[in-house]
């Protein structure tokens, strides 16, 4: 595998940007057709559960975001805080400062939409480091390689695994973190919310975080802009957290659903993302 994804990286990296992103959609048309699950997936949330307009297009259009974003990805290490601007700009800065002013962290709201690896670099380069919760991937030796990536410009990884404690640590120091709350959790990490129109199990553990440590919670999102040809960094107004774990949660999640109604081919639809349900109720999928 680790072989495999070197040499995916290395030869979109060397091409100009056009023909990188033309051989970057091959990659992703053959990932496609290799696990043909993938689409199903993203089928029955789109079409059958969210109910959204145009779901076939929509689908099209995630798997052309990945594509988008494996070449962003492959091409990370030649952009600097020189020519970043050419990539991303942002958008909302200003609800990132009034956050920092509160001195209590920073905790971003993110999720699976747009570029999401591109948004927490990129404002490493453009403003400061930050912390980043991931999950380990599965290979040893990719998960180390795309953490280095991660890393080389100052941002810090935290595992997801028992990331409690650097979480409190980090926001002490009145340090950003940001955390991806937009998948699936089982019955005993969350509760059930309204989401795209059917009930979702939500983790609550982020809402409680907030409330306990005072921090700034922002949602942001590194979308694509069809107009500019360039990412745009976007935060939103601070949500602001009133110490009701379920209410928090339902009122952060929001922003996300918005969000994806406004860019829906920019989410990543190809998650079970409806997968845990209440006592009774059959699976979805």
């Amino acid at each position: 595998m680790y072989p495999l994804v070197r040499f995916i990286l290395w030869t979109l990296a060397i091409l100009p940007e056009k023909p990188a992103m033309q051989l970057a959609r091959l990659y992703i048309r053959l990932l496609d057709l290799a696990v043909p699950k993938l689409r199903k997936v993203a089928l029955r949330n789109a079409r059958d559960i969210a109910k959204m307009p145009n779901p076939e297009a929509i689908v099209d259009g995630v798997f052309h975001n990945l594509a988008r974003s494996l070449t962003v990805f492959a091409k990370l290490p030649r952009h600097n805080a020189q020519n970043i601007s050419e990539l991303i700009r942002y958008e909302g800065l200003e609800y990132f400062e009034e956050a920092k002013r509160r001195g209590k962290g920073v905790l971003f709201a993110t999720a699976h939409m747009g570029n999401w690896e591109l948004s927490a670099y990129a404002h490493g380069i453009m403003t400061e480091p930050m912390n980043v919760v991931v999950r380990p991937l599965d290979n040893v030796a990719v998960d180390a390689f795309v953490e280095a990536r991660r890393e080389s410009k100052g941002n810090r990884i935290i595992a997801k695994k028992d990331a409690a404690r650097q979480i409190l640590k980090a926001l002490k120091k009145n340090e950003a973190v940001g955390i991806l709350i937009d998948q699936n959790v089982s019955l005993d990490e969350g509760e059930f919310i309204d989401f795209l129109g059917k009930p979702a199990c939500a983790g609550t553990a982020f809402a409680r975080l907030a409330a306990h440590t005072g921090a700034a919670v922002i949602p942001g999102f590194a979308l694509w802009s069809a107009t500019e040809q360039r990412y745009i960094l976007k935060f939103y107004p601070l949500v602001e957290i009133t110490g009701d774990a379920l209410e928090d949660t339902r009122r952060v999640h929001a922003v996300i659903e918005q969000v994806i109604k406004d860019n829906p081919d920019q989410w990543l639809w190809l998650h079970r993302r409806w997968k845990t349900r209440p006592p009774g109720e059959p699976s979805l999928y």
